[in-house]
């Protein structure tokens, strides 16, 4: 909130100095049509000092006697330089004219303000022919604004891939990429990327129409900073990365006007392109839709058929390697049921029962386990030792009959024989 305020008194400040006539200083910048121009606004263009202060200087830009700046004008300030930046490509419409660029500037430490007028004259020139359009994406739009740099990219060019134009190699268009549609980089030490346009009337040579063939597969994907051309060090030599899904190059039947960054994309034609004699003109404010054909395609089938044939593999692999264990695991329960139904199994409990051979032998006792079956033995529930609710009533040698009483001994005894009738 309190910066808010400190921004709102300063914009009043600057319009009671306009008001009050404060010294206003001219300056007059010669620019040409389709030609990229740039001027830094710093302190020492109104006799200040900087001293150290961060944002110490505040600039307010527009067209003399009109709240905001043409259209083909921008306005950027960058923190890193402590400077504002104006740039822009004057169209053909304003071809030998002189536009009047108002600057307000303010010095928050002393609150002192200074109008300064920059008049832009605009000269005729014939638009350039073909044009390159190529994304950096390891500098920012600031870097860009370093003449040096200029001069670096436009070298690549004139003595390496287009030596044809030489005499006219010129930057038609530059700005930032995050205000063109691109995404802020994740990391803020990261660079945000800068377009650039570069145009000339000579002829494409043969190896930029090799690299354009080269990187016109990657026209269909947005962004591609993974690939790498046939000139990619080139390029990272004098310090420029570039997008090669970015790289485009365009003739004079494309109309350069109709690019996605140039700044008048929305002024094309009303009729055909071909039958225009200059790339820009006086257009109306009307979008043209492209062609059907221009569109690209995409044919989806190979990702279809990958997406079904990879999990189908892996199902496959995966359903024999389970009936392999099921098949091997059944051959084993098999074998082992076979083993315990024919082998005998020896029991752990051996039942005896009481056979006499002779009246006078005495008791033998004789192992039930090989003894055969015998009906006489069975249990009755009608047998005086027969139990109801037994758990051992299914087993017919649970309980053995008791052996016949027998004489031991004395004739004379007082016993008795259970078959002679004798009592005591």
């Amino acid at each position: 909130m309190e910066g808010r305020v400190k921004t709102v008194c300063a914009l009043l400040m600057l319009l009671a100095s306009v008001a009050l006539g404060k010294e206003t200083t001219y300056i007059t910048d010669d620019v040409s049509v389709s030609e990229l121009f740039s001027l830094r606004i710093e302190p020492r263009m109104f006799n200040w000092t900087y001293e150290g202060l961060s944002e110490q200087f505040l600039y307010r830009s527009s067209l003399e006697g009109y709240p905001d700046l043409p259209s083909w004008v921008r306005y950027m300030y960058s923190p890193e330089y402590h400077s504002g930046f104006l740039y822009g490509t004057p169209p053909l419409r304003n071809a030998d004219s002189r536009v009047p660029i108002e600057i307000i500037a303010l010095n928050r430490l002393t609150y002192e303000t200074k109008r300064l007028v920059l008049i832009l004259a605009v000269h005729r020139k014939q638009p350039a022919k073909h044009a390159i359009q190529m994304k950096i994406d390891n500098l920012n739009w600031v870097h860009m604004m370093d003449p040096g740099r200029i001069e670096n990219l436009k070298n690549i060019f004139r003595n390496d891939l287009w030596p044809e134009s030489r005499s006219d190699l010129h930057v038609i268009f530059m700005d930032s990429a995050v205000k063109l549609g691109a995404r802020l980089p994740l990391r803020p030490q990261q660079r945000e990327g800068v377009v650039v346009h570069l145009g000339s009337s000579a002829e494409f040579s043969k190896r930029m129409l090799e690299l354009q063939q080269e990187v016109k597969p990657l026209y269909k994907i947005s962004s591609c900073t993974y690939k790498r051309t046939s000139v990619q060090t080139t390029f990272e030599n004098s310090g420029f990365k570039l997008d090669w899904c970015a790289f485009r190059l365009v003739a004079q039947e494309d109309d350069i006007t109709a690019l996605p960054h140039h700044p008048n994309e929305s002024h094309k034609h009303a009729g055909s392109r071909k039958d225009l004699p200059h790339l820009q003109q006086h257009f109306p404010d009307k979008w043209d839709a492209p062609l059907k054909s221009e569109v690209p395609e995409r044919n989806y089938s190979d990702e279809i058929a990958i997406s079904f044939a990879i999990p189908g593999m892996i199902f496959a692999l995966l359903l024999c390697g389970l009936t392999i264990i099921l098949c091997f695991q059944h051959e084993k329960l098999m074998q082992k049921s076979s083993r315990t139904e024919y082998s005998p199994a020896a029991s752990s409990v051996q039942m005896v029962q009481y056979s006499p051979d002779d009246i006078k032998s005495t008791i033998k006792l004789k192992s039930l386990r090989d003894a055969p079956f015998d009906d006489t033995h069975s249990i009755s529930p009608t047998d005086s030792y027969y139990r109801e609710g037994s758990p051992h009533i299914g087993n017919m040698y649970m309980r053995p009959k008791p052996p016949p009483y027998k004489l031991a001994g004395n004739a004379n005894s007082p016993t008795m024989k259970r078959n002679g009738n004798v009592e005591m």
